[in-house]
């Protein structure tokens, strides 16, 4: 049985999955998502975290024996064979709900939830664009019309990697009415989360009765503050008065080369390939000179 400690933050819905497959497993997984063990931003920048996993992502897992692994692979690692499934046939299964997941959903989902978030600013044409989620629905709707889980009939893992993929929709933006098309996967979704090892890591879901919108506020309360960031030492008016008189000729020439940018900068590259050509010369320059009525030619 695996044992080890998965290193995130807070609701990170990826190392869900890890949580919850080690639930249904009973793999005994300690979650560092918090100081003293783990401060997102600052413990995976550490040389000892980066020499374990180069990228610096979460979630991360590393075992008691010291294996580790980066992302969230860890969630087949820690699951049993059960969740695999309980035939060639159904593991091969598995695979592509689990790609399925990684592919059509969390793309969309991400660039029309994170607004709502805070966590990126609002871009109207590619909320919209997100919404077309609703194409994946239909089709996740079609497959559960007649079946109670993905594979099988039993939580497996496509189960818990599509599931965990939709919680923040659900929780954040697919209001009744957008979600009323799609009654199966609304069906499994909440039979899913409402499983004893899931409620153990994800508590109570909520789904959302109104549609989340982008606040500007709260875009800007989760960027860091400019006080908070160290200030750079800045030389006295004193010290910045005596440098610049002491090299007033150079700060002329600056100051002429910068005039004299801007009509360099005009030129496109038609013209700058035109101006760096020789100049050519006159053709007849090698003929001689021939008189005529008194006049040289």
């Amino acid at each position: 049985m695996a044992a080890g400690t998965l290193y995130t933050y807070p609701e990170n819905w990826r190392a869900f999955k890890a949580q919850i497959a080690a639930q249904y497993s009973g793999s005994c997984l300690k979650v560092a998502s918090s100081a003293p063990a783990f401060t997102f931003g600052q413990t995976n920048r550490t040389p000892a975290f980066l020499n374990n996993f180069p990228l610096g992502k979460v979630p991360a897992f590393q075992g008691d024996d010291g294996f580790c692994l980066f992302e969230s692979n860890a969630t087949h690692y820690l699951s049993n064979e059960a969740l695999h499934g309980s035939s060639p046939q159904a593991q091969s299964q598995v695979l592509p709900w689990v790609s399925f997941a990684d592919a059509e959903i969390i793309p969309p989902g991400s660039a029309w939830v994170f607004p709502t978030l805070g966590i990126m600013q609002f871009n109207k044409q590619a909320t919209e664009q997100a919404k077309e989620v609703k194409k994946v629905l239909f089709v996740l709707n079609h497959h559960l019309n007649t079946r109670t889980f993905l594979v099988e009939e039993r939580v497996s893992l496509a189960d818990i990697s599509v599931a965990c993929s939709m919680i923040w929709l659900f929780k954040q933006v697919l209001e009744p009415s957008f979600r009323q098309p799609f009654p199966n996967v609304t069906r499994w979704f909440q039979t899913c989360v409402n499983q004893t090892q899931f409620k153990t890591v994800l508590g109570e879901v909520k789904l959302c009765d109104n549609m989340a919108q982008f606040d500007p506020k709260k875009l800007s309360d989760m960027q860091p503050k400019k006080d908070s960031l160290p200030k750079k030492d800045t030389p006295s008016k004193k010290e910045k008065a005596g440098k610049e008189a002491g090299r007033p000729q150079e700060k002329k020439d600056k100051k002429e080369e910068k005039e004299a940018a801007p009509a360099e900068e005009e030129m496109d590259k038609c013209e700058a390939a035109l101006a760096s050509e020789p100049k050519t010369k006159d053709p007849f320059t090698h003929l001689p000179k021939i008189q005529t009525r008194g006049k040289t030619l």
